[in-house]
């Protein structure tokens, strides 16, 4: 175990005597990432498609909602009717907790049009534009922006091989966009409007320049999850913190995107890893290690926390296991060798930790709707504050 897993360690059984760490964003031109004012806090922020007011307690657990999705239509970023009308409801929840900040996500897994509107000059300014404009409309606190991936078609969607390159020059833009629309007549801004990006780990991460990035995004949403999916050759841990010890070398973790990104030069505070309150099942496999990376005969579906306790977690034939190394658990079914790997509080107890031993800036779960009682986002709250 290296020195930053056995630290990560030590303070998991000590998290009681760990400080609770501000985020400070870097100072940069008028172009880069300003510096807003350092939170007491460490971040939570939650992807949200829609909210329901019976929800309403948990605000106070939240730092920012980030709204999924808007979408690219010409070049434009724009919201389909029924998406602008949940953001409506969304945006209000600050009349609730003034102190809420609610981000406008750009794409998701799928979603078109990044590659061709980054391609030419205009048709970033084209893009920034429109972003920046649907912010000052809807009243918003800023942008997200989830491009699943440059460089890279897996999703369907078109890519190029200058998409590294573009993808840089699209952020400076809309960085730019939003400290215009944050100052407009060169008066002094009232406020900061925050850019964020949902980025992969691994392959992924080949096709952005992260170093250049870094200057103009206020932090980075890790997605540590979907590790393994119907699209990888095994079973395992689709969020883990580490590695098991039945995991190839060449798995991802969480542990080992948080060091490739701080490898790069982030700085710390400004990664947030990603929790996922939902897990993955996969049938007809291989009866070997409760069924932890073994081959598969089909991905059978993605289920939510709700589903997971009430008809799987140690019921239905389906016990819980825990895994020490990778700090993550998983379900087998031995008779029908039926295999879940999924989140829960033991596991977002230890993101936590992992969170404050190496001061990022905080936890992002994907999403609201999958934990409408607030279990899990509970847990990544407590662990944090």
């Amino acid at each position: 175990m290296n020195s930053i897993c056995r630290r990560a360690a030590r303070l998991f059984h000590h998290a009681s005597l760990l400080a609770v760490a501000g985020i400070g964003l870097m100072t940069a031109s008028s172009t880069f990432a300003k510096t807003p004012p350092v939170a007491p806090n460490y971040q939570v922020i939650g992807y949200v498609t829609q909210w329901n007011p019976a929800e309403n307690d948990q605000l106070h657990m939240i730092s920012t909602l980030i709204f999924a999705f808007a979408e690219i239509r010409d070049g434009r970023v724009v919201l389909a009717p029924e998406a602008a009308a949940r953001l409506r409801r969304i945006v209000a929840l600050k009349a609730i907790d003034p102190r809420l900040k609610v981000e406008i996500s750009i794409g998701g897994w799928g979603a078109g049009g990044f590659s061709e509107a980054a391609s030419t000059a205009a048709g970033r300014r084209e893009f920034a534009s429109t972003a920046a404009d649907l912010v000052t409309a809807t009243g918003a606190d800023g942008i997200d922006v989830d491009w699943e991936y440059p460089c890279s078609s897996q999703s369907g969607i078109k890519s190029s091989p200058h998409d590294r390159a573009n993808f840089t020059l699209l952020l400076k833009d809309v960085r730019a966009a939003l400290n215009a629309a944050e100052a407009p007549h060169g008066h002094a801004a009232a406020r900061h409007y925050t850019l964020s990006i949902a980025i992969a780990d691994g392959p992924f991460v080949k096709g952005i320049n992260i170093p250049a990035v870094n200057h103009y995004v206020d932090w980075f949403n890790l997605m540590t999850y979907d590790f393994v999916n119907s699209l990888t050759p095994t079973t395992g841990n689709h969020t883990g913190l580490y590695a098991s010890r039945w995991a190839p070398a060449t798995a991802r973790t969480t542990n080992r995107a948080v060091r490739q990104f701080l490898a790069a030069g982030i700085p710390a505070r400004k990664l947030v890893i990603g929790v996922a309150f939902y897990g993955r099942a996969f049938a007809d496999v291989r009866p070997v290690h409760h069924g932890l990376y073994q081959p598969y005969g089909h991905f059978i579906a993605m289920i939510a926390w709700p589903k997971l306790v009430s008809s799987y977690i140690n019921k239905n034939g389906f016990k819980r296991y825990w895994g020490s190394k990778a700090m993550a658990p998983y379900l087998w079914n031995a008779k029908s060798r039926t295999f879940i790997t999924y989140e829960d509080p033991q596991s977002i107890a230890a993101k936590d930790a992992y969170v404050k031993a190496h001061h990022l800036g905080g936890v992002m779960y994907w999403e609201q709707n999958l934990d409408p009682g607030g279990t899990l986002l509970k847990a990544i709250h407590d662990g944090l504050h």
